[in-house]
Parts: C-alpha cells; sequence; structure tokens
C-alpha cells in the first residue's frame, strides 16, 4: 500500500501494524516519486541513497514481524536537511564550498534518534545555501518549488527556505516528514509555502550536534509534517522525549476558554489581499469557537530592525566562515555572501549590546504575554512568490527575502517556539497562521496549536 502526500504519520503507523503496507511498500513509493521527478525529486533532494533505505525498511519490517515496534515512528520514510551530518556522507549545507570536506563520521544528534526510533532516511534534501535565505532559491542543486501555482499563469513558485527541500518532499508525497532547522522561520516558511505544518522548538529542546551552524543562537531544530500530532511526535524523538505511553500523547487544549493575545503591529504590514483575508476569516472562526483574542499592540516589535542592525546571523555566520572567505569566496552564492559580510564589519561591542537588547526584548515579552496561553501572527504576509522573478533581480529576491523573514524571525529573537499551521480554503494559495510561546512554552503551545488546528478542519 502506498501513501498519499501529507498522510498523517499515525495513519501510516497504523497501516504498518495492521500490515496493509510495510516499510518496504512506503520507501518504493518515496523513491518512485524522487525518481518521477527527475531522479533529485524535482530539486527537493541533493542525494537520495535508496539502496540503504531499502536496507534499513527492510530491517524495520523483520523487526516489525517479530513483534518489536521501536516507536511510532518505526518504518517511515524521512527527509533529513543536508545541513545535518550523517555517517559517511558530506554535509554541504547546500553549498558548493564545502564539496572537499571529509564523510561525517557519526550522525548528528537529531539524526541518530531518528534512526533509533527506527525512522528511515531517504537522502538529503536541498536548501538555501548555508540556510542563510528565507525563500529556498539555490543556484547550484535548484530551487524547491511549492504544491501551489497561481492558477492566473501557472508560474513556479517558492517553497520557501531554508527547508525548501523537506518541505516539498512532504507536500510531494517523498517522505513523510522532513528533519530541518530553523533560524529565523526556516521551517515555519516553507511549511506555509507548501500548505503544511512546522514546528519550530525552543532552541535549547533539541541538540544542534552535527548540524552545520548559521547562527549559534538562534538555530532551532525541528520537523515539518502533514499535522500538529505529526510534528509533536518528531519533536519528541529528537528532543529525546519519551513516545509511547499516556504521558507522551498530544492532547488538544479545549478551544473555549483559551486566551489567545492577536499582534497587531510590525507583524501585519505589508500583507496581500489574500493574506489579509485568510487572517480576518481565520480570527472570525477562532472567536466563534470560543478562542478569547485579544488585540494586543507589542511596542518592542517596532524597535527590531533598529536592534538587529548586525543580527545575530549576520555576525556569528561570519565567525564561522571567515576562515574560508579569502580561498572560496567565489563559490559562495553572492546574496548569500552578501549577507554572511554584513557581520565583517560588527564590533565585538556590537554583539555585546545586541545580547543585552535581546534580554530586555524578551523580559519585555514576558510581561506582556503573562496570562496568555498562545500569541499568534500570520506566518508570512505573502503567498508564495514566482521562482523567476526572484532569480531574475537581485532587489527583488532581497527585499522579498526580508519581508518573509521578518514575523518568524521575531519568535526566534524572543527564544520561544511556535507551530504554523495551513489556514487558507483549499485549492486557495497557501497561508500559515503561526501559534506561539515563549522559551520552554514548547508542550504547551502544541496543545493550543492542535485546538486551533481542529477549528480550523472543521467544515
Amino acid at each position: 500500500m502506498s501513501f498519499a502526500p501529507a498522510t498523517p504519520l499515525s495513519q501510516l503507523a497504523a497501516d504498518l501494524d495492521a500490515g496493509r503496507s510495510t516499510s518496504r511498500a512506503l520507501v518504493e513509493t518515496a523513491l518512485a516519486r524522487i525518481a518521477a521527478e527527475g531522479g533529485n525529486g524535482g530539486n527537493a533532494f541533493i542525494s537520495v541513497d535508496g539502496e540503504r533505505a531499502l536496507r534499513e525498511a527492510d530491517a524495520q519490517d523483520a523487526l516489525r514481524r517479530a513483534g518489536v515496534k521501536l516507536s511510532p515512528l518505526a518504518g517511515l520514510p524521512v527527509s533529513i536537511k543536508d545541513l545535518f551530518d550523517v555517517a559517511g556522507e558530506r554535509t554541504r549545507a547546500g553549498s558548493q564550498v564545502l564539496d572537499d570536506v571529509a564523510p561525517a563520521s557519526a550522525d548528528a544528534t537529531a539524526v541518530a534518534r531518528l534512526r533509533r526510533a527506527g525512522a528511515v532516511p531517504l537522502g538529503r534534501t536541498n536548501m538555501s545555501e548555508f540556510a542563510f535565505s528565507g525563500l529556498g532559491v539555490n543556484p547550484w542543486y535548484g530551487t524547491p518549488r511549492s504544491p501551489w501555482a497561481d492558477g492566473k499563469n501557472g508560474e513556479a513558485r517558492v517553497a520557501g527556505g531554508s527547508s525548501s527541500g523537506a518541505a516539498m518532499s512532504v507536500a510531494f508525497g517523498m517522505a513523510a516528514a522532513g528533519l530541518g532547522s530553523d533560524t529565523g522561520g526556516s521551517l515555519r516558511i516553507p511549511a506555509a509555502f507548501c500548505g503544511l505544518t512546522g514546528f519550530k522548538p525552543t532552541a535549547s529542546r533539541v541538540p544542534a550536534n552535527g548540524a552545520f551552524p548559521l547562527s549559534t543562537t538562534l538555530d532551532s531544530m525541528g520537523a515539518i509534517a502533514p499535522s500538529v500530532a505529526c510534528c509533536a511526535l518528531v519533536d519528541r524523538v529528537i528532543a529525546g522525549l519519551p513516545v509511547d505511553g499516556d504521558a507522551a500523547r498530544l492532547r488538544p487544549a479545549a478551544p473555549a476558554g483559551l486566551r489567545v493575545a492577536v499582534l497587531t503591529n510590525y507583524v501585519t504590514e505589508g500583507m496581500d489581499a489574500r493574506v489579509g483575508e485568510t487572517w480576518e476569516a481565520v480570527l472570525g472562526r477562532l472567536s466563534r469557537a470560543g478562542v478569547h483574542l485579544t488585540l494586543l499592540q507589542l511596542p518592542l516589535l517596532d524597535t527590531l530592525p533598529s536592534i538587529n542592525r548586525f543580527g545575530f546571523s549576520p555576525i556569528e555566520a561570519y565567525a564561522t566562515h571567515r576562515r574560508r572567505l579569502p580561498s572560496h569566496a567565489e563559490r559562495y552564492d553572492p546574496r548569500v555572501l552578501a549577507r554572511i559580510r554584513l557581520g565583517e564589519t560588527a564590533l565585538a561591542a556590537d554583539y555585546i549590546d545586541l545580547i543585552a537588547a535581546r534580554a530586555a526584548a524578551i523580559a519585555q515579552a514576558r510581561a506582556a504575554l503573562d496570562g496568555f496561553d498562545a500569541f499568534l501572527m500570520p506566518t508570512v504576509p505573502i503567498v508564495p512568490p514566482a521562482i523567476a522573478a526572484l532569480e531574475a533581480d537581485t532587489a527583488h529576491f532581497a527585499a522579498t527575502n526580508a519581508l518573509v523573514l521578518r514575523n518568524p524571525s521575531v519568535v526566534n529573537f524572543l527564544d520561544g517556539c511556535a507551530a504554523s499551521l495551513p489556514c487558507a480554503p483549499r485549492g486557495a494559495a497557501p497561508v500559515g497562521l503561526t501559534v506561539a510561546g515563549l522559551a520552554n512554552a514548547d508542550a504547551h503551545v502544541l496543545r493550543v496549536a492542535a485546538a486551533i488546528e481542529a477549528v480550523l478542519q472543521k467544515a
């Protein structure tokens, strides 16, 4: 039995448990879909190891026949973003700069935990070079696309970045879930642009060992998957938490009575008409379901552009790349190189000031959001832009990239956690709704997100 794109993980697991399917069948279906899109899943993958995946699938089937099920993820095919180490493979982080690095000697912690849970990695997914863009455009390996194309002209649209291939792999049924990272929206933007769910945990929740860094301060490891429950399951696995038993079950909160803040400044600027209409409709549905919505202006948000004059990502990325730049600068995507070089002129004093400003902003946010179960905002204020226009115009690329990163990066700067849920009507342009909280509120945010998801899915 094969699986449809974006089938819930629980359904796939139930089919395996009941003998209606096998891990080999799921992996074969995924590999066939990848092959049908040119052998790399239509730019979703940088490399695929089908033989290894089939061996691991057979091993999971054998364990299941012997009565052993390692976890609810056992036997399910997953994709791995190219910045995670996989033993025996080169980690290129979507670039050609690292072509000469030695193969990894061990799996990244998140990958190792997925394997121990019985998940079957299929291959390495495409991404923005060094994870330094929210659009997913990649000049070296091609640009993954959203499953949505504007009906007016059928133009291919970006999948979003930086975890672009992860989102495309799930949206097109090439993987059951995708492992990715999020520094300023890199899980939530592609989830929003591909009609999927993405969860960015608190940065400290999942170890970053074995993941090529963009910003050691902001990087978070998480999943893109069909639903909140799917993301919650992968999150528990890669966070090293129990996934079996009553305590591990995701229990959605009751919508009626939830107290939710709706951010009204900064994150709502520049919304296109389709996102704006969907946003207003979603708020209306939540209110009718009994969710107490409070419009909240957070003045600190308007100060973020000046606070992030340099930003953690450019400063910390420059620290990572500075030794390679003299000999390899011409091998970088010029758009990425320009962002890395922003950190070159930052002083130690600028970095210290940035750390202090962040701490103050977190304190202000904690005070303003006290008593709320979560806060909401549009994940991205626009629908997926056309690939061709972004590739042709550097200025358009830069402005669009800044716009799509603006909202989700708020959560990273505040050291929060957030889920992006698809909220547009079926067949319409994809729009994401962010359900967020501050540090270490992951379990509660997932419960609230599951409650809101249930409201949105009602006819």
